[in-house]
């Protein structure tokens, strides 16, 4: 299949938004899951003793990320689908 040259940019941003999703996905930590808390121990400097509290924190998970790399895929399918029936009807 040939493209024409918008089809190729489509592609081409295409490629690199999956990749920035991907990366910013490893980079909150490659979680499953995603997480609006952590839980994170802490210590009482008074007595010594340590116990666990909740801290609020955004961690991006892989469900997020495949929804974001799944809409974006069909939106750039519908663009270079539609930009090749273009090329056809200018024909």
């Amino acid at each position: 299949m040939k493209l024409a040259n918008n089809q190729k940019i489509v592609l081409l941003v295409w490629i690199m938004l999956v990749l920035v999703a991907v990366a910013s996905w490893i980079s909150f930590g490659g979680e499953i899951f995603t997480k609006t808390g952590i839980l994170v121990e802490r210590q009482d400097e008074l007595l010594g003793a340590s116990f666990k509290e909740w801290q609020n924190k955004f961690v991006l998970g892989l469900d997020y990320t495949l929804a974001f790399i799944g809409i974006i895929t069909l939106s750039s399918a519908i663009i270079v689908w539609w930009l090749k029936t273009k090329r056809k009807i200018e024909k």
